[in-house]
């Protein structure tokens, strides 16, 4: 009986698990598409990557 109860404890935490590991995968996956379309203009050629954004939106 108590073996019964401990079996539907872990497939329980299983399943949490797995279902958290799919939000973690499914937020990750929105947070690229934000930043690639908050990315404007051409592919960055630099080595080092992008830049750090300023926050300045002036368009002198």
């Amino acid at each position: 009986m108590a073996g019964d109860e401990a079996t539907k404890h872990q497939t329980a935490a299983d399943e949490r698990k797995a279902r958290l590991a799919a939000e973690l995968r499914a937020n990750l996956q929105r947070r690229k598409a934000q930043a690639r379309s908050r990315r404007a203009g051409e592919a960055d050629s630099r080595v080092d990557g992008l830049g750090r954004e300023t926050g300045d939106t002036r368009q002198d």
